[in-house]
């Protein structure tokens, strides 16, 4: 794995820094390398336990494709119904458009500035229940929004009749034997035997956008079950959202969509004071790659993963091989 190590030098990476990165190309078995210590002087390994920030946003995504499948959720539905406390903007909203971010909500600072004390779900809810309108019209326009996601999270649990964290639990993780990943609510800052982050920033507590906490041979199992369709859900997954004047966008659920040497990439990024990640997926190749540096605030990330995508879209069938660790 040279060419790995070669990568992430070209990036920029020093051998010191602390990042762990997962492969696995064309069912051939997951590759890892991992380098560097936590915060806490611990090597960091494959199944160190993680951060995933807005990774965690196809896996409520997921979660909300099953509930659609089985029937108890309507994407079409609108926002004031599950959320009644919510002002009379809530009627224009549809969970699609949450799906989407095409909701029109506002960005993060105007609603953190609404949030006394920690950054939790409720504190996200009461705050976007002190907004008197959205910021456009609802549909008409792509707008990144990690207060929708905790909406549409909070609509989930209602539509199960079940926290997301025990939902997400039973009929995701446990089913694919992602035994280390949870959604994690607190109180405290990060699960029992977490790798920190800073102390200064520790990560929200709010669900749906966030929240995920796991382990790169997790992501690395998460991302393997998509392209495999797994679950069966990965085509709808994979559908890129659309405004309502039929116009396409490149965000399908919880992803990006994307192309790189004629393939078709599902991807996502996700940070915090501290921590980068990245993943990506090429179902054609079977390719999937997830990164996660845990002493970063660059973009690094992204001309690491363009190489690391020219290379296994050069590689012609065969798998770099390799064993974790």
């Amino acid at each position: 794995m040279s060419w790995l190590r070669r990568r992430i030098a070209e990036a920029g990476y020093r051998p010191d820094e602390p990042l762990v990165l997962g492969l696995r190309h064309r069912g051939g078995p997951p590759v890892f390398h991992a380098q560097g210590l936590t915060a806490t002087g611990e090597t960091l390994t494959a199944t160190t336990l993680v951060y995933a920030a807005s990774l965690s946003k196809q896996i409520t995504a997921a979660c909300a494709a099953l509930l659609v499948r089985q029937g108890v959720l309507d994407l079409e539905s609108v926002l004031s119904e599950w959320l009644p406390r919510l002002p009379a903007w809530a009627d224009t909203v549809r969970l699609s458009h949450l799906l989407h971010h095409t909701a029109a909500l506002p960005p993060d600072a105007e609603v953190d500035a609404l949030i006394d004390g920690d950054r939790t779900s409720h504190g996200v809810i009461r705050a976007l229940a002190r907004l008197p309108a959205v910021q456009g019209t609802p549909g008409s326009e792509y707008v990144y929004s990690n207060a929708g996601y905790v909406c549409l999270a909070s609509v989930l649990e209602r539509a199960a009749d079940q926290d997301l964290p025990a939902f997400a639990r039973r009929r995701l993780f446990a089913p694919l034997a992602m035994n280390d990943t949870c959604y994690w609510p607190g109180p405290a800052p990060a699960p029992p035997g977490a790798a920190p982050l800073s102390p200064a920033h520790p990560a929200p507590l709010s669900l749906g956008d966030g929240g995920v906490w796991t382990t790169a041979r997790d992501l690395v199992r998460w991302s393997q079950a998509l392209n495999a369709d797994e679950l069966g859900i990965s085509p709808l997954l994979q559908t890129p959202g659309r405004l309502e004047d039929g116009t396409p966008i490149d965000y399908a659920w919880g992803m990006g969509v994307r192309t790189h040497a004629g393939h078709r990439v599902y991807r996502h990024g996700g940070g915090w004071p501290g921590l980068r990640a990245l993943q990506a997926r090429l179902p054609e190749l079977g390719v999937n790659i997830v990164l996660i540096a845990i002493a970063d605030d660059t973009e690094r990330r992204g001309d690491l993963f363009s190489g690391l995508l020219d290379e296994v879209t050069s590689l012609k069938g065969e798998s770099p091989g390799g064993g974790p660790r």
